[in-house]
């Protein structure tokens, strides 16, 4: 059994999260620029096993996809080709930066680290995996 990897797609920066190998904890990874995800994608791969990827769905509370959806989408075109091994699945990812702020303002210590936009991109890729699992546990399908 290999990682779940999430992804939290951003304009400037992706928030990256991962299980553990038996798929039950996630834990946030790094953040990296968006202009450099498949650099990273391919170090990290090649030192991991990862048996799937699930990338954040960014609607709004109409129901509306936001604007980064679009970026999005080219991404994950380009992932399929250059792992098609990989099975992507999308998760929504409503609320997830404010309660990633609302975890680091009550834990961090420093008012940087409160303020840091790296970190919640990491922390909200980490809610996204540990929402994903916590559905894939109750059997619901994901898409």
């Amino acid at each position: 059994m290999g990682q779940i990897m999430a992804i939290d797609y951003g304009k400037k920066r992706t928030g990256i999260a991962v299980t553990d190998d038996m798929q039950i904890i996630a834990s946030g990874l790094d953040t990296v620029e968006t202009a450099r995800i498949f650099e990273f994608l391919k170090k990290y791969f090649s030192e991991n096993q990862i048996e799937s990827i699930v990338i954040g769905l960014p609607i709004d509370l109409r129901g509306n996809m936001s604007e980064v959806e679009a970026d999005i989408q080219r991404f994950i075109e380009n992932f399929r080709k250059e792992y098609p091994q990989i099975p992507v699945s999308r998760l929504d990812e409503r609320f997830t930066s404010k309660i990633a702020s609302l975890y680091i303002s009550q834990s961090a210590k420093s008012r940087k680290e409160r303020q840091s936009k790296a970190l919640i991109d990491k922390v909200s890729a980490t809610l996204i995996l540990q929402n994903f699992l916590e559905q894939k546990q109750r059997g619901n399908s994901l898409f």
